[in-house]
């Protein structure tokens, strides 16, 4: 199956993609401006496989783009929070042959892509346009001999995930994947053409990109795009789109609870099908709650970039579910694997294995991390897990280092070699420390070149003009000497827990 084929589900007159004020777009002005964009991406020397870099505002425009650069070249979306130099480094690590931007657009990844010598594109919304419409100014070029629509074997995607090193590790998802990703989750959630999501999901990020928009869009239903997450407006949305459901991490479902009795008469009105949960754990207690607010099911899933997002979910009533479980596979096959490679028996603790078709064919160009993550066939997730004589998933904790601050991944290295750029910073070492409302928050350990003085606030200003916000240490501590295990190793995994360092359940000041 390619994208093609999936945009096919929808009727020509259904609404496919919705948005705040504006009219709606249908299946065939989807399909239409789909076969437009592959047009004007060929007639500018750019075909299947060729990189180009998203850098817009969430909305349906986003929506509408990933959908038509991944239906003809090899999509790239960025989070445009990005300061220029992640900018310049994804930029160039990605080896972009484009980047799309807004027309207008003072996003600093203009100056990244001129630096680099990467052809802009901008995107502009005609005037009284439907939601998603837009126009690409990508000019003219010689004939384009890799043209067309991609095929089930081309790259659609192509995104990073942090790794345990201060480098993220590319992960190509081709068409195949999206397509049976996106098939995998619209079966799970019974998806029919008479569904409406209402996306809040960043539209840069695996989950709002699969769960959010092409799994719907697989099954003909529509998609409400919002410029992005805001609990105060998120009722107001809900009135406007009247949808059957909705996705989001678990830090947006505790902000969307903690205003959802003020406005029950619009839950009412527009009652859910279902809710569902991903990106990190959802404490059972906060389940409960959204159940008993939206009187709906809410199901947790379990995703990962290198999986094109869902590998379990917890099924919809009245198949069983198991709250504080990540469910049971949905899509690919799980596995869990003892430290000699074997695999365990159920209620054993082990490594979370999987294999599928919505599994990356391998990181690009890293034979190393391929080496260590896929063995006989089987993608190791770095997760630690169980599964119960149901085949209902736990994950019992980590097995890498990575931060997860509320679904966003976190390289301690990577903020370890930024504070170590700093005149003042001798040592250092970046971990996660628990925090109620996030799961983890960042924080470090700094030693002070002898004779140095230096505050937690410059630290932070310090790294903020580097990465953004999310990434900056909300707690620098300051001492003597870093701890070390025994072989004289920096010890991530459980230094916030030695020393009683936790957040609580207010985010402090961002960057």
């Amino acid at each position: 199956m390619t994208l093609t084929d999936l945009l096919i589900a929808g009727a020509d007159d259904a609404v496919a993609i919705a948005a705040p004020g504006r009219p709606s777009m249908d299946y065939r002005g989807l399909r239409e401006l789909v076969a437009s964009t592959t047009q004007t991406f060929n007639a500018a020397g750019i075909g299947r496989n060729d990189r180009v870099a998203i850098v817009l505002p969430n909305g349906p425009e986003m929506a509408t783009c990933f959908l038509a650069c991944a239906s003809a070249v090899t999509s790239a979306p960025l989070n445009p929070a990005y300061r220029v130099d992640e900018f310049e480094f994804y930029l160039n690590d990605l080896q972009a042959c484009a980047l799309i931007v807004e027309k207008g657009s003072t996003s600093p990844a203009l100056a990244a892509a001129q630096k680099l010598g990467i052809r802009t594109i901008e995107l502009s919304v005609p005037e009284g346009a439907s939601a998603g419409q837009f126009v690409l100014a990508a000019g003219a070029a010689a004939s384009c001999d890799h043209g067309g629509a991609s095929t089930a074997s081309d790259v659609a995607m192509i995104l990073h995930t942090s790794g345990t090193t201060s480098k993220p590790k590319r992960v190509p998802l081709t068409v195949a994947n999206l397509c049976a990703s996106a098939k995998h989750i619209a079966t799970t959630l019974q998806f029919t053409p008479q569904d409406g999501g209402l996306n809040i999901m960043p539209l840069f990020h695996i989950h709002g990109l699969i769960a959010g928009l092409i799994a719907p869009i697989s099954a003909g239903s529509r998609v409400f795009c919002t410029p992005g997450f805001n609990a105060l407006r998120f009722f107001k949305w809900m009135e406007e789109a009247k949808p059957t459901w909705y996705t989001a991490v678990p830090t947006m479902h505790l902000a969307i609870a903690s205003r959802a009795k003020h406005n029950v008469q619009t839950i009412t009105a527009h009652p859910l099908r279902f809710i569902r949960s991903s990106s990190s754990s959802i404490p059972p207690q906060l389940i409960d709650q959204i159940e008993r607010l939206f009187n709906a099911p809410l199901v947790e899933s379990y995703g990962m970039t290198e999986a094109c997002h869902q590998m379990a979910a917890n099924p919809l009533p009245p198949a069983k579910r198991k709250p504080g479980t990540v469910g049971m596979a949905a899509g690919p096959e799980i596995r869990i694997r003892g430290e000699d490679g074997s695999f365990l028996a159920p209620g054993e603790i082990g490594e979370v294995v999987i294999r599928g078709p919505n599994v990356t064919p391998g990181y690009e160009s890293n034979d190393k991390a391929n080496a260590e993550a896929f063995v006989e066939g089987w993608f190791r997730t770095g997760d630690q897990g169980m599964l119960d004589d149901e085949g209902f998933l736990s994950i019992t904790g980590r097995l890498k280092e990575i931060i997860n601050r509320g679904g966003e991944k976190i390289s301690p290295r990577e903020i370890d070699e930024i504070l170590l750029d700093h005149v003042s910073v001798a040592q250092v070492v970046v971990f996660g420390a628990p925090h109620k409302r996030l799961g983890e928050e960042v924080a470090a350990m700094v030693v002070l070149h002898e004779g140095h003085e230096c505050t937690e606030r410059e630290l932070q200003l310090f790294v903020s003009a580097r990465v953004a916000a999310y990434k900056v240490p909300k707690k620098v501590l300051f001492v003597e000497e870093l701890p070390k295990g025994a072989t004289g190793k920096l010890q991530r995994i459980g230094l916030a827990q030695r020393i009683g360092l936790g957040f609580g359940s207010f985010v402090q000041g961002e960057f």
